[in-house]
């Protein structure tokens, strides 16, 4: 009895991370064909280097509809693709304060000078997605290097330019006793602080969108969680009967025959038996999908297109609960589902 138990644990854990790999593949491909982590990176650099956007409005808006509708097509936070090596002298920060004709000041596109060896180009863009914080603290380190009064001269210039950077690297060398190697050590943790809170940020808006595709994926499968366990007890009841009859016994040709039987008359046993061990309930319940594929024993794989049985058994009250759970199950992911299938079935990683 309590194999029973198990393979249902199993069959359900291996459908969810099925479906959560499918989740997890989809948002990593609107996340690569977008680049919405290279251009997330870069608009928190021009909010922490440069300032807002214009008009006090933020690179990364507030809401998450503004954050999915406006950063992936409205505007591109990333700077242009270079594809010369970075210039081994850099030129010195300009001081807004002697001269009225010097344009406003981009730290972000001096960063990114400073970066071109780790860029490749995408639409003409940048792709850089992730900074390291050593290669930061040189870059940092380079444009202090370029200034002739050294950290101070460059603090004095940013808080000129009204620059946010000024007050994080005003700290760091404030806590650093005017040591310029505690300096760099301080921009790099400082900076690698600011990339995780990045990162939880980004995590947070990305949950919203893995919530809804992982809706979609249920809906569009029509995949009723409390249905599939039943069609795993029984399917595990169907195999048993099969196991039983091969044994000698005939304790399972009841449900056996009435799975065999199709419009009263009997079914060829055989074939009958052939298709239940190769029709398991998890290819069964990707039958109800809006679009599902067969293999017949003769014959090519065929695709059926079926949307009004689709939508009827969507829009039936009754399999709510099952997608409901299913979406549920969706939203630990797939890393969650595949440490409890190790588990299970005492599958070990390699240390």
């Amino acid at each position: 009895m309590i194999s029973v138990y198990v393979d249902l644990a199993i069959g359900l854990v291996i459908a969810f991370l099925l479906l959560s790999l499918l989740v997890s593949g989809i948002n990593e491909g609107i996340v690569r064909l977008l680049s919405i982590r290279s251009k997330f990176l870069w608009a928190y650099l021009r909010d922490t280097m440069d300032g807002d956007a214009g008009k006090g409005r933020s690179w990364i808006p507030a809401r998450v509809a503004d954050v999915f509708g406006t950063l992936p097509f409205a505007k591109d936070p990333r700077p242009m693709h270079n594809p010369e090596p970075a210039p081994p002298v850099v030129d010195p920060v300009p001081d807004l304060r002697t001269t009225e004709t010097v344009p406003p000041l981009d730290m972000t596109t001096r960063l990114y000078d400073r970066l071109r060896e780790i860029d490749h180009p995408k639409r003409r863009r940048t792709s850089i997605s992730t900074i390291p914080p050593a290669t930061f603290g040189t870059a940092v380190m380079d444009l202090v290097a370029a200034e002739p009064k050294s950290v101070p001269g460059l603090l004095e210039k940013l808080k000129a330019a009204d620059s946010p950077l000024h007050g994080h690297l005003s700290g760091v060398w404030k806590t650093s006793a005017g040591d310029l190697e505690n300096f760099r050590k301080g921009t790099e943790k400082w900076f690698d602080g600011e990339m995780q809170r990045l990162t939880m940020l980004y995590r947070r808006y990305v949950r919203w969108v893995v919530a809804l595709l992982g809706l979609m994926v249920v809906l569009l499968f029509s995949m009723d969680a409390l249905e599939y366990g039943k069609m795993l007890l029984r399917d595990h009841a169907y195999r048993s009967g099969v196991a039983a009859i091969a044994g000698g016994g005939d304790g399972g040709l009841t449900a056996l025959r009435d799975r065999c039987t199709a419009s009263g008359d009997a079914a060829e046993p055989y074939a009958c038996v052939t298709e239940t061990l190769s029709s398991p309930a998890l290819v069964q319940i990707f039958d109800h999908s809006l679009v599902s594929v067969r293999m017949p024993a003769d014959g090519s794989p065929t695709v059926s297109w079926k949307p009004e049985s689709w939508a009827e058994r969507v829009f039936t009250f009754s399999h709510w609960p099952g997608y409901l759970l299913a979406w549920a199950a969706l939203l630990f992911g797939a890393p969650f589902w595949w440490d409890l299938l190790r588990r299970l079935t005492g599958l070990r990683g390699r240390r």
